[in-house]
């Protein structure tokens, strides 16, 4: 179960690296915005890709269900999906650096600690005290910043009373 309950009945440790890297992506992900499962969340995942469904397209503004998703929802998903990134990668660097584990099972601990799923190659036992503190900060960062961060971004909204010129740089 790659949805915060940390049951498996198979041993995780011996997935082959496609099975870890589907199940990377669904604890990544995670459940939906209501609930108590981790992740980014759902409507986080399919907001950013109707984003660029409608960026593909060529449309001005991306839509979902004959809906136009507003510019600071769309900020705010992809505030989410980038420092979700960026605290998985830092925690994958620091794992990397304390221990002589695999890759793939170090990206697996420190997604699932993240997403606060449960599931374990089977290393987290043998990590070092830095390494065990690394999984700790993930957990935490992963449960309570995501709601903080998310809670924060939508009440505030402050107001400019000026707009610097457009740029256009080279993208891609």
């Amino acid at each position: 179960m790659t949805r915060t309950a940390g049951f498996n009945s198979i041993d995780v440790g011996s997935m082959r690296i496609e099975t870890l890297t589907v199940t990377y992506a669904l604890m990544l992900i995670g459940g939906g915005s209501a609930g108590t499962a981790g992740g980014i969340k759902v409507t986080t995942f399919f907001l950013l890709g109707f984003v660029v469904w409608a960026e593909i397209r060529g449309q001005n503004d991306a839509t979902a269900f004959n809906r136009r998703i507003g510019a600071h929802v769309q900020r705010q998903a992809l505030t989410v999906v980038l420092l979700a990134a960026g605290i998985i990668g830092a925690g994958v660097l620091v794992l990397l650096s304390v221990t002589s584990f695999p890759l793939q099972d170090v990206i697996f601990e420190a997604v699932s600690a993240f997403a606060t799923v449960g599931l374990s190659t089977g290393i987290t036992g043998d990590l070092p005290a830095a390494g065990q503190l690394t999984i700790i900060v993930l957990m935490f960062v992963g449960r309570v910043g995501t709601i903080t961060l998310a809670s924060a971004l939508a009440l505030q909204e402050r107001y400019v009373p000026f707009r610097y010129p457009e740029e256009r740089p080279i993208v891609g």
